[in-house]
Parts: C-alpha cells; sequence; structure tokens
C-alpha cells in the first residue's frame, strides 16, 4: 500500500516529480500546491488543492509533503518553504525514482528526490531538500549539501564535495576530489578540472 504524498509546487518540476512518485512504489500524488490562481486545476490529472495559505489545513489531511519547486541557480525559494514545512510539521521524505540506483551504503538527506535514471554510488552522502534530477551521477563518496541540485546528466566524481545551496548545470563534469564552495553555481556542459572558477561562482 502507498501512502499519500502532497507536492509543494505545480511547475514543469512537479510535473517530472509526478512520474518519479508514480514510479516510486511506495507514494502515491494526494495533489498539489500551488497559487491561489491555480487552484482547482489539474496537473497530469492530480488536483491542485490549495495554496501556501492553505497548508495548515491541508496538515490535517495528508502528514507527507515534497518540495516540487524547481531551482536554477540559488534555491532561496526552496530554502523558504522547507522551514515552513517543517514548524507544521509535515514530515518530508526521501522520494527516490523506481529506475535509479541508490547505493544501500549511500545516504540521502530529508527531502531528497531522487529522479529516473540516477546513480548514486557507495560511500555518498546526499543532504537535505536536494534535487538529484534525470542520469545524474553522484560517485562513491562525494558529499553533496543541502538545498543542491544536481541537473540532468551532470557526473559528479567521486570524492567530490559541493557547499550547500549549490547548483550544478545539465552535462556539467566534476573532476574528482573537488571541493566547491557554498552556493556555488556550474553552468551546463561546463568540465571542471580545479577550482576556484571565479566566473562561475555567485558573490
Amino acid at each position: 500500500m502507498t501512502e499519500p504524498l502532497l507536492l509543494i509546487g505545480c511547475g514543469g518540476h512537479a510535473r517530472s516529480l509526478i512520474d518519479v512518485v508514480e514510479s516510486s512504489g511506495r507514494w502515491h500524488v494526494l495533489g498539489l500546491v500551488g497559487l491561489p490562481r491555480q487552484v482547482g486545476e489539474k496537473v497530469l490529472g492530480y488536483p491542485v488543492l490549495g495554496s501556501d495559505q492553505d497548508l495548515l489545513c491541508l496538515r490535517q489531511q495528508c502528514a507527507h509533503a515534497l518540495l516540487a519547486v524547481g531551482q536554477i541557480g540559488l534555491p532561496s525559494h526552496r530554502q523558504r518553504l522547507a522551514p515552513k514545512l517543517k514548524r507544521l510539521e509535515f514530515t518530508m521524505p526521501v522520494v527516490i525514482s523506481g529506475r535509479a540506483h541508490v547505493s544501500r551504503h549511500a545516504q540521502l538527506g530529508s527531502g531528497t528526490s531522487v529522479g529516473h535514471g540516477v546513480i548514486v554510488n557507495a560511500g555518498a552522502s546526499v543532504g537535505n531538500y536536494c534535487i538529484l534530477n534525470s542520469n545524474s551521477l553522484v560517485e562513491h563518496d562525494a558529499v553533496i549539501g543541502d538545498y543542491c541540485h544536481i541537473s540532468t546528466g551532470a557526473l559528479v566524481n567521486g570524492g567530490v564535495k559541493v557547499g550547500d545551496g549549490s547548483f550544478i548545470g545539465s552535462g556539467a563534469v566534476l573532476r574528482e576530489g573537488l571541493n566547491l564552495p557554498l552556493q556555488t553555481v556550474i553552468s551546463a556542459g561546463k568540465r571542471v578540472m580545479g577550482w576556484p572558477m571565479r566566473e562561475e561562482r555567485l558573490q
């Protein structure tokens, strides 16, 4: 039997996560939370049940929530929402696609989503409220901080440390052993062989 889950967000990332939830084998989407003007609409057949103002009421219907707001660049919107959900005593589970591989020797923090085709290898550690997007790789002993987005097809090689709030763009390659500071932004397709790369870091 699957458990109900609220998705907090109604955009493109939410649509991607609906497919991940449906494949997980553990969860089913109860509905979504969006903007006031979106209430009553449907996203891939699932109802938009309310907006941020309705979260207290929705908490009485469902104990579990997942951030479904995307992150391009810095995660300020997700950082605003997660503490609010925590104050309302939602549990924020890890949701893993049925078509991903996560080693039993890896660790994933609460509220993290793992998309289709993702590989998280042994000894890796991923923080809270992260997005591991489709076909990304987190290699052995890599450490991903909180509120990070590892985009589609990005390769985070062994022993890399990625600071909190970072964004690694689609198809980027991080050489093994790098230590990236907080709020690092790596653009799509970039090969990072050393650090610092000042032009790639948000000040």
